[in-house]
């Protein structure tokens, strides 16, 4: 591979372009008809094209009633939007014709509409589409025009060149912004955004994650890659959230010449882990995003779609027409809300957990644990990328930008360079990711660390070193690094592992009791029992985030957050003896606690912190529950994870007057307790203790009683992982990136 690898053969030897042009026009020809056919019918008014699922009319007549024909009989009907179209989705595989409303002269008939798993293009298809440095389209399999951006690092002539794909619902595709391209090319890489369809000057019809654009991934993919100035005519992808994410929905679908993803700040079980962690809305950052994103993908809805700065006459032109589909685009926010529970058909096709053990090459991951956008919740399918050759995943606290950070950008830059570009690691990294992290958290002057010194290798030698570590790494403390300004994103120290769950890690338990502390053994029989602890449900009692500024002042190195404390009344805590020993957590957690309720619901949110020797008390994490989602999965629920099914279902009111055990999953995290520290679990209503997540909580004024007695053994479990080196010294408070801190009150 890299130096000793061959040159493909070029695609472009066989065939001459014009026949390769011709091959994808015919490829097309069957996926858009015009009325007028047969020669009887009416004059052409509107064109049909079909697609995965999906079938749109271009070009009709506002206004006019339609007709979806499917076996002779009426399957659907549609009025044409002002913009002159209509699309129906999630339509079965079959054969469809199009007609005015009881006017079968005007039908079109022949189309065929197909499954996610049809067949893809033959390599001719993507061998006809030309792209050049700057403003491009892409066309896909039904015909759908995507935008894109090409920007090369030197002239196209003296490529090829290693390349890379970044693919979302932004703007990766506006020539006037590129400046994550940048970072990219600088490091000798060229760069590839493409927006999805029905966003930027992207043809199509626009929903968040719906599966076509897995498939218009792929076609990107292919596309891209047939180029004469794309190295090896193999491409990775890279991005972080959204595009991140979109990285995985790509590589589900094996594109043959993808050679390597790097998902950052991603998320796993978007229905558990974002949009309604146990159960409750998480209006601060799901619904507010899926808003803007409905904003963006309006008619010329993210501004740039009508600037001429780097497009000609045609592009406008072509991007113009694009828009005509954009009327037709569902509401993704009542989409959410209209789906409070598990909907199997609906979740399912837009939880990544659940497909990412198809992608099959090699993935670079990397997220945070305090992630105020995604969420903590995306190390839970680490485990499932069953299929990929190698995975690498960088964990860490901190912020939603951490995964791009100092103390990750060397590993992240390498892995593009020997798994995307097969060559050897330069030293160019260097200089670019204190540039990064300068935009990104307004530090000057920071230092990336050394990484492996590759100098002498080639390309299978330095695969061999980088493969040498565990690839599991868990940064710690970062914000505290030693010699470093407070706040800098860099780690303190760190730990690496084989695999995920950790193999080496233990699960220990420590029982409430009825006077507030955390035991590591249950109330005994004989025991006196003590009168059960209730408060008041009041989800007002608190702020609903800990944090009001911008959302990119967040990443810097001292936000000034608001952690309130709970007050006197409205939650409960229970706390540890000072450790004689330090404990290292790593991984989920699980609050099991008993709980009676005055009425038939009540939403919950459980909170793991640190309360130092110093009398500092730190955030770690916490995670949510709403009662009546208390139902787990067994087959999938352990000590210290437990997995709700929220199935509409199995919701069940609480009983009038009865304990119910609910099990309150705490979100994935790593944390080191020092001797003296104590450990703390609060519990209450969500909201308070997190920068963006807000909830759609409800608010009965309840009153919530926890049992701790012998028949009622409240407890928490964590994952604690020996062997880890931990600094003896506790990081000044405020040093640690998302990590508030106050003065532990009681």
């Amino acid at each position: 591979m890299g130096a000793t690898m061959p040159p493909m053969p070029r695609r472009f030897m066989p065939l001459t372009r014009a026949l390769l042009v011709a091959v994808a026009v015919l490829s097309l020809a069957a996926a858009s008809q015009t009325v007028g056919q047969p020669a009887s019918a009416a004059p052409a008014s509107f064109t049909v094209r079909p697609g995965t699922q999906q079938l749109e009319v271009l070009g009709a007549t506002p206004g006019t009633q339609l007709e979806l024909i499917r076996q002779g009989a009426v399957a659907g009907t549609g009025t044409v939007d002002a913009l002159g179209s209509f699309e129906w989705r999630q339509l079965p595989v079959g054969t469809y014709g199009v007609q005015v409303a009881g006017s079968p002269g005007t039908m079109v008939g022949g189309n065929q509409v197909t499954s996610f798993h049809a067949p893809a293009p033959q390599q001719p298809f993507y061998d006809a589409q030309t792209l050049t440095n700057g403003f491009n389209f892409i066309t896909t399999r039904d015909g759908t025009t995507l935008s894109a951006n090409v920007v090369l690092p030197g002239p196209a002539d003296q490529g090829p060149y290693p390349t890379v794909v970044e693919y979302s619902g932004y703007d990766p595709s506006n020539p006037g912004n590129t400046g994550f391209a940048q970072v990219f090319t600088t490091l000798g890489f060229a760069y590839v955004g493409v927006n999805i369809r029905g966003t930027g000057c992207s043809g199509g019809s626009f929903l968040p994650f719906e599966p076509v654009q897995s498939l218009d991934g792929y076609d990107a993919i292919e596309a891209i890659a047939a180029q004469p100035w794309v190295k090896f005519h193999k491409v990775g992808m890279v991005g972080i959230s959204y595009p991140g994410i979109e990285q995985l929905y790509v590589g589900r679908t094996q594109p043959p010449h993808l050679s390597a993803i790097s998902p950052l700040s991603v998320i796993d079980d978007t229905y558990r882990g974002t949009l309604w962690p146990g159960g409750i809305l998480n209006t601060g950052f799901a619904t507010p995003w899926a808003t803007d994103r409905a904003h963006d993908a309006a008619p010329n809805g993210e501004g740039w779609e009508t600037d001429t700065t780097g497009k000609t006459a045609d592009q406008l032109t072509t991007c113009a027409g694009n828009q005509n589909v954009r009327l037709q685009n569902p509401d993704p926010v009542s989409t959410i809300e209209d789906n409070p529970f598990y909907n199997k058909t609906y979740y399912q096709q837009i939880d990544p957990s659940r497909f990412v053990g198809k992608i099959n090459v090699p993935v670079y991951l990397a997220g945070a644990w305090q992630d105020e956008q995604t969420g903590g919740h995306f190390p839970d399918f680490l485990n499932k990328f069953k299929s990929s050759p190698h995975l690498f995943a960088t964990m860490s606290n901190g912020s939603h930008t951490e995964s791009l950070s100092l103390g990750e950008f060397s590993r992240y830059a390498d892995f593009l360079y020997l798994y995307v570009g097969q060559e050897v690691p330069t030293g160019i990294k260097a200089f670019v990711a204190p540039v990064l992290a300068q935009q990104l958290t307004g530090m000057s002057g920071l230092h990336m660390p050394p990484g492996n010194n590759y100098a002498g290798m080639n390309v299978a030698q330095a695969k061999k070193l980088y493969n040498s570590a565990p690839p599991i790494r868990i940064l710690f403390e970062e914000g505290a690094a030693d010699g470093q300004p407070s706040g800098a994103p860099l780690p303190r120290f760190e730990h690496s592992f084989r695999s995920w769950p950790i193999p080496s890690a233990q699960v220990k338990r420590w029982f409430l009791t009825p006077h507030g502390k955390l035991a590591g053994h249950a109330v005994r029989h004989g025991v006196k029992q003590t009168k059960a602890r209730s408060f008041r449900a009041d989800p007002k009692a608190l702020p609903a985030t800990d944090y009001t500024g911008s959302s990119s002042a967040i990443w810097g190195p001292h936000p000034s957050y608001s952690w309130k404390q709970i007050p006197q009344g409205k939650g409960l805590g229970w706390i540890t003896s000072p450790l004689k020993k330090k404990l290292v957590a790593i991984g989920s957690g699980s609050l099991n606690v008993w709980v009676k309720t005055t009425t038939k619901d009540v939403d919950l949110e459980a909170t793991v912190t640190d309360v130092e020797a110093n009398g500092t008390e730190v955030f770690v994490q916490n995670g949510e529950l709403r009662a009546s989602h208390r139902k787990l999965i067994a087959s999938r629920s352990t000590a210290i994870k437990p997995v709700h099914t929220d199935l509409q279902a199995d919701a069940k009111p609480m009983p009038k007057g009865k304990y119910r055990l609910l099990r309150i999953e705490i979100m994935p995290f790593a944390q080191p307790f020092r001797p003296g520290d104590r450990l703390r679990i609060t519990l209450d209503p969500p909201g308070g203790s997190r920068p963006l997540w807000a909830f759609a909580t409800l608010d009965h004024g309840q009153r919530v009683t926890i049992a701790t007695d012998k028949r009622h053994p409240s407890s928490l479990a964590l994952s604690i992982v020996p062997g880890v080196k931990v600094p003896a010294k506790a990081p000044p408070c405020r040093s640690l990136r998302s990590q508030p801190c106050r003065t532990y009150a009681g």
